[in-house]
C-alpha cells in the first residue's frame, strides 16, 4: 500500500528520466508547457538582456569613434596606426578578465547579483570614456567596459537558462545576442547622427541609460531557481519559480525535477572529478564552441566595420553600410530565435557556418583579384587610417564587399552568434555551471583579443585578403566541429541534457 501511494509522486518528479512511457511523458511535459503563464519570466529576461545592448553598445563603440579621434586636434587623444589597435582590442582582454572573475562571482553571488555588479565598472567606464583628457583614459574606459561585458557575457546567458523552461528557452537564449546587435545598431545611428550637434563623447554619456534601467529592473526579478537550491534555500527557490511561472500552474512538478537534479551533485568540483567525462567533455565543447566562434573573425569585423568599408570603397558610406549590416544581423539573430526551438540548433549551425564560408571566401577572393582604388595611397596607409581618402567614381562592382559582408553578420547571427551562448548555458552541468562559463567567456575574448590586436598588422603586412581566407577556413572547421562534437538540445530540459552526458544514453536527447 504504501508503495501505490508513493508511485504517482515518482513518476511525476522523474518525468525527464523516463521512468513512464515517453508518450506519457511528453503528453504532460506539453500539458504543463501550455498552462504557464510567460509574461514574469520575459520581463525578467528583458530586465537582464539590458546588460547585453550595453555590451553591444560598448563593442562597436570604436568603429565610428577612431577615425573621429584620429583626426582630434589635441595631440593627447588623437589616434595613430600603433594606438588605434590598441583601443580597438583592449576592450576583450577586459571582457577576459570579466569571464575569469565570473567563475566565482556566478556562484557566490549568483547570476541575478553578478549582472548587477557588471554596472558599476560599465557606468565608470562609460564616465572615463566621456571625461577623457589623454590616451590613457580613453584605454581605461575600455577595459572597465570591456570588463562589465564578460561579466554579463557569462553571466546572463546562465541566468536565463536556469529561469526558462524547455518550451521557450532557445527563444529566450537568442534575446542576449538580439539585444547586442540592437545595441550595436543604436552606437552606429548615433555615430552617425549625433555628431550633426554633439561632441563625440556623448557617446559614452548615451551608453550610461541602459545601464540605469538595467539595475533598476533587476531589484525587482527573482534570483534563478537552481542557484537558490544550490544555496540550500529551498522556500525561497520555489518561491522564485511560482513567479516565473504563474501561481495557478503545476510548478511544484518542475522543482521536484529540479531539487531531484540538485540532489545528485555535490556542491563543489573537484580536480578529481574533471577526468569525469560528465564534466569535461560538455566544457571542452562549450569552450570549443566560443573559440571557433572567435576566430571566424566576428569581432575584428564588427570592430573595423567602418574601416574596412573604407578599404574597399563601397558604394554608400561607411557609416550607412555599418548600419544596413547592423539592421542585417538584427533580423538575422530573430529569425534564429523564432527557428530554434523548432528546427533545432545543429540545423542552424550548420547553416550558419556555410553562410559564413562563402562570404568570407568572397570577400577574400574579391579584395585578392580586385583592383584596389587609390594604389599608391592604399599601400602606404593603414586600415584605420584610410577615413580621408578622396573620393571615386560609382563603381557597382564595390557592391560585393557590402553584401559579403551583410551575408556573413547574417550567417553569424543565426547560428554561431546566438546558439554558441545558448548551449553554453544549456550543456555545461549545473555544479560547474558557474566556473565553467567563466572559463568559456575567458577563452573568447581572449581569443577575440589577440584577433583584434593582430588583425590591423597583419593586414598593413599581408593585405586586407589573408584575415578573411583565413576566416574562411575557420568556418569550414565549425561544420565538422558540429557535426562530430555537438549534441541536439531542442525541447530537452536541463536536467536531461545532463543525464545524457552523465550516461552517454543518446535515448535522453530523442
Amino acid at each position: 500500500m504504501e508503495r501505490s501511494d508513493r508511485e504517482p509522486l515518482v513518476r511525476k518528479t522523474s518525468s525527464s528520466y523516463h521512468t513512464f512511457p515517453e508518450s506519457a511523458a511528453r503528453r504532460l511535459d506539453s500539458e504543463y508547457l501550455r498552462s504557464l503563464h510567460n509574461k514574469r519570466l520575459y520581463l525578467a529576461v528583458f530586465a537582464a538582456v539590458l546588460g547585453n545592448f550595453s555590451f553591444g553598445f560598448a563593442l562597436v563603440y570604436p568603429s565610428p569613434v577612431i577615425p573621429a579621434l584620429e583626426a582630434h586636434p589635441s595631440p593627447a587623444l588623437r589616434l595613430d596606426q600603433h594606438t588605434a589597435p590598441w583601443f580597438g582590442s583592449v576592450f576583450t582582454l577586459g571582457a577576459a578578465a570579466g569571464g575569469l572573475s565570473t567563475m566565482l562571482l556566478n556562484d557566490c553571488l549568483g547570476r541575478k547579483l553578478s549582472i548587477m555588479f557588471s554596472a558599476l565598472p560599465l557606468a565608470l567606464g562609460y564616465a572615463m570614456l566621456a571625461g577623457a583628457q589623454g590616451l590613457w583614459m580613453l584605454l581605461l574606459g575600455r577595459v572597465l567596459t570591456g570588463y562589465a561585458g564578460g561579466v554579463t557575457s557569462a553571466s546572463i546567458p546562465v541566468y536565463i537558462s536556469e529561469i526558462s523552461h524547455p518550451g521557450v528557452r532557445g527563444m529566450l537564449g537568442a534575446c542576449p545576442q538580439i539585444m547586442a546587435v540592437l545595441g550595436s545598431l543604436v552606437l552606429y545611428a548615433l555615430g552617425k547622427y549625433l555628431w550633426l550637434v554633439l561632441d563625440w563623447r556623448w557617446l559614452a554619456v548615451a551608453g550610461e541609460l541602459p545601464v540605469l534601467a538595467m539595475v533598476l529592473l533587476l531589484c525587482f526579478m527573482p534570483n534563478s531557481p537552481r542557484f537558490l537550491l544550490s544555496q540550500g534555500k529551498e522556500d525561497e527557490a520555489l518561491g522564485s519559480l511560482c513567479w516565473l511561472r504563474g501561481e495557478g500552474t503545476d510548478y511544484t512538478r518542475e522543482y521536484e525535477e529540479i531539487k531531484d537534479s540538485m540532489r545528485k551533485q555535490s556542491r563543489r568540483v573537484s580536480c578529481a572529478e574533471l577526468k569525469d567525462p560528465f564534466l569535461y567533455k560538455p566544457i571542452l565543447i562549450a569552450g570549443g564552441m566560443r573559440f571557433l566562434q572567435q576566430l571566424s573573425g566576428v569581432t575584428c569585423i564588427l570592430v573595423y566595420l567602418q574601416p574596412i568599408f573604407k578599404k574597399t570603397s563601397v558604394i554608400l558610406e561607411p557609416e550607412y553600410d555599418a548600419a544596413l549590416v547592423g539592421l542585417v544581423r538584427l533580423s538575422s539573430v530573430a529569425i534564429a530565435a523564432v527557428s530554434m526551438d523548432k528546427a533545432g540548433r545543429k540545423i542552424l549551425l550548420f547553416v550558419s557556418a556555410g553562410v559564413m564560408l562563402v562570404s568570407n571566401l568572397t570577400m577574400g577572393l574579391y579584395i585578392h583579384f580586385v583592383p584596389a582604388p587609390h594604389n599608391g595611397t592604399v599601400a602606404n596607409t593603414t586600415l584605420g587610417s584610410s577615413a580621408n581618402l578622396p573620393a571615386e567614381p560609382t563603381n557597382y562592382i564595390t557592391l560585393i564587399p557590402l553584401l559579403a559582408t551583410m551575408f556573413f553578420i547574417m550567417g553569424y547571427a543565426m547560428g554561431w552568434g546566438p546558439i554558441t551562448w545558448l548551449l553554453m548555458s544549456e550543456i555545461l552541468p549545473l555544479k560547474a555551471r558557474g566556473v565553467a562559463s567563466g572559463l568559456c567567456v575567458v577563452v573568447s575574448w581572449l581569443t577575440a583579443f589577440t584577433l583584434t590586436q593582430f588583425f590591423l598588422p597583419a593586414v598593413n603586412a599581408f593585405g586586407l585578403e589573408v584575415p578573411f581566407l583565413f576566416f574562411a577556413v575557420i568556418s569550414a572547421g565549425n561544420i565538422l566541429f558540429t557535426g562530430c562534437c555537438v549534441p541536439e538540445t531542442k525541447g530537452r530540459s536541463l536536467e536531461q541534457i545532463e543525464a545524457f552526458f552523465r550516461t552517454g544514453r543518446r535515448s535522453f536527447l530523442r
